[in-house]
């Protein structure tokens, strides 16, 4: 509508409400002799143009971004240009090869003044050799010192780095949040050095590990990120650093029916990089706190829950217990042994551990992967035919 005749009107009853107010006092004409015209049109039009331009100029005020609106812009690009100076340089291109065949390539950063360098498992599994490419164009010879498969984290070596090159600092999971800006730096397609810039989508993922468990089930990794910084093939290993230039999580998988970047790209956690990659180097390998249950691969829906007679809980129920494993020795029943799609009352329901809420299977895994060790004894809160006990059971070793 236009924004003219509400002005008009506005303005109309002001100029009657004023013309009321001059007939209560003397006329122009008794205070003075000669006669005065009075334009009314000319008032009118005058006193719209004067509302109008005011009213622009507020527009103007409010449409205008502020001092800290202004700043994001040019700091965020500052802080972007800041990270690749200081990060870029220890972030490398790493070249596979077997039996002098390259067997494919992908990104690592540097861990610490030793010379080791953290990539996925993925990049450098069957590879015999490996060749480093720094950001300035120096190569180096590297060593496989370890690997984990279920984190999919491994960490090589090179004998010597390139003069002026710092490790990458590591952030601190707790401070990761989704909405927050993410920087992945890499060699997407063998395009060395390239960065890119996007956001925490979500946490609290999981990455299936590529080695099936004894009943062919799948481990997996919990708190994995979710990120929509563009993410491809040869980002693999490389950093997904905040905005302060701290690594934050590792690229490792992205989710796409093209095999090209889809928005919907996943770092493992720094938290595993913290717990695993110490291992890794000292012991070639990193061993995971085990149970030893099984627990249905699918969600169970409200109808399920009133079936199994567990509908007022909720939490992990118990498919199956490893023959020989911790929560066996520890007495935890599973379900009347039959088709894992067809779920029967009878199993114990795990609702918290050492007196943390357990809701689902994530917040069972991820307390045990990141709280605890092997040897360790924890107290598992259950509910057993209606009833809630504690069952302490001590971990073991995932085989």
């Amino acid at each position: 509508m236009n924004k003219r005749f509400p002005l008009l009107f506005l303005v109309a009853t002001l100029v009657v409400v004023g013309l009321a107010c001059n007939a209560l006092l003397p006329t122009v004409e008794t205070q003075h002799p000669e006669s005065v015209t009075i334009d009314q049109d000319e008032i009118v039009n005058r006193a719209v143009a004067t509302v109008e331009a005011r009213m622009a100029e507020t527009e103007i005020e409010t449409s205008m971004p502020t001092t800290e609106e202004t700043a994001v812009a040019p700091d965020l690009e500052q802080a972007l240009v800041s990270i690749y100076r200081n990060v870029n340089p220890a972030v490398v291109y790493i070249i596979t090869e077997h039996e002098t065949a390259d067997l494919g390539s992908g990104s690592g950063f540097v861990y610490d003044d030793q010379g080791h360098i953290v990539t996925n498992n993925h990049v450098v599994t069957a590879g015999d050799a490996f060749e480093v490419v720094f950001a300035n164009g120096s190569r180096r010879r590297a060593t496989l010192v370890g690997t984990d498969v279920d984190s999919d984290l491994a960490v090589i070596k090179v004998g010597e780095l390139p003069a002026g090159i710092s490790p990458v600092p590591l952030g601190e999971f707790d401070d990761v949040q989704v909405g927050q800006f993410a920087v992945a730096i890499g060699n997407p397609f063998e395009q060395q050095g390239s960065i890119s810039l996007g956001i925490v989508s979500a946490l609290g993922r999981s990455l299936r590990s590529q080695r099936p468990t004894e009943d062919l089930g799948f481990f997996s990794l919990p708190e994995v990120i979710q990120t929509d910084a563009p993410i491809n093939p040869g980002n693999s290993g490389g950093p997904l650093l905040n905005i302060q230039g701290e690594v934050i999580g590792v690229n490792s998988a992205i989710r796409s029916v093209t095999g090209f970047n889809s928005g919907v790209g996943f770092a493992i956690p720094v938290a595993a990089v913290r717990r695993v990659v110490p291992a890794l180097i000292v012991e070639g390998t990193y061993t995971y706190p085990y149970l030893g249950i099984s627990t249905p691969p699918f969600e169970i829906d409200l109808d399920t829950w009133e079936d199994l007679n567990l509908g007022g809980y909720q939490g992990v129920y118990v498919t199956r217990v490893t023959e020989g494993g911790p929560a066996e020795e520890a007495g935890i029943i599973p379900m009347p042994d039959n088709s894992p799609e067809e779920l029967e009352p009878g199993g114990d329901l795990i609702i918290g551990i050492d007196d943390q809420e357990v809701r689902e299977f994530h917040d069972l895994i991820s307390y045990l992967v990141f709280e605890t060790e092997v040897g360790q004894t924890v107290d598992l809160t259950i509910v057993r035919d209606g009833e809630e006990m504690t069952v302490p059971i001590t971990l073991g070793a995932r085989p």
